[in-house]
């Protein structure tokens, strides 16, 4: 654990991966009860989605060599929601690329109890999740990243234009993360650890 190096310098410790799939499990387990906004249901999909993306990914030689280039400390925080899509399929990623080195220190936060920190990182004033934000050891950001890859974006626009409304242009867009398979996310982090 490097966290130590960061306490003073970000603006949050947040939690482990480990941490948050737990919490994600137990909110699935206790909160079907509670199910106003088919919330239930959708977390549920999310966490066989995060399930399933973390056993099929595997990182490219490529990006585990430029992983394991990071030779200083690195702290990466990522807002995401467990009620969030494009989380269920980008955080495990993010989550097996953060292992690739012992200089790299993966923590997450919840969006929605955090909003002034989220505030700081919007993509084109929004609050889109999951967005990764790395930090060095002095708490400079070296780069960020979110809420999905350039493709998928592309890709919404694209139905949208077409004239298909949220629940269809949602059903393509994880048809591409599932024919994807983390590639990429995998392209564009290579593009941004290459550029520091």
């Amino acid at each position: 654990m490097i966290l130590g190096n960061f306490q003073d310098k970000i603006p949050h410790s947040g939690m482990t991966y480990e941490e948050y799939k737990k919490l994600f499990a137990d909110e699935i387990e206790n909160s079907q009860d509670l199910d106003e906004n088919n919330n239930y249901d959708i977390k549920k999909l999310n966490f066989a989605r995060s399930t399933r993306v973390e056993k099929q990914f595997v990182p490219s030689d490529k990006l585990t060599k430029a992983v394991d280039k990071i030779s200083k400390p690195q702290f990466w925080l990522v807002l995401t929601e467990s009620w969030c899509g494009d989380s269920a399929q980008n955080l495990p990623v993010l989550a097996k690329i953060s292992e690739l080195s012992k200089n790299v220190e993966l923590r997450i936060l919840l969006r929605d109890s955090n909003l002034e920190i989220m505030d700081k990182y919007l993509t084109n004033g929004t609050r889109s999740i999951p967005k990764l934000v790395a930090f060095d050891e002095e708490g400079n950001e070296l780069f960020r990243w979110g809420a999905r890859p350039a493709a998928s974006q592309q890709l919404i626009n694209e139905l949208k234009e077409k004239g298909l409304q949220k629940n269809e242009w949602l059903l393509e867009l994880h048809k591409w993360y599932a024919n994807n398979r983390g590639k990429e996310i995998e392209k564009e982090l290579l593009e941004l650890l290459n550029n520091l």
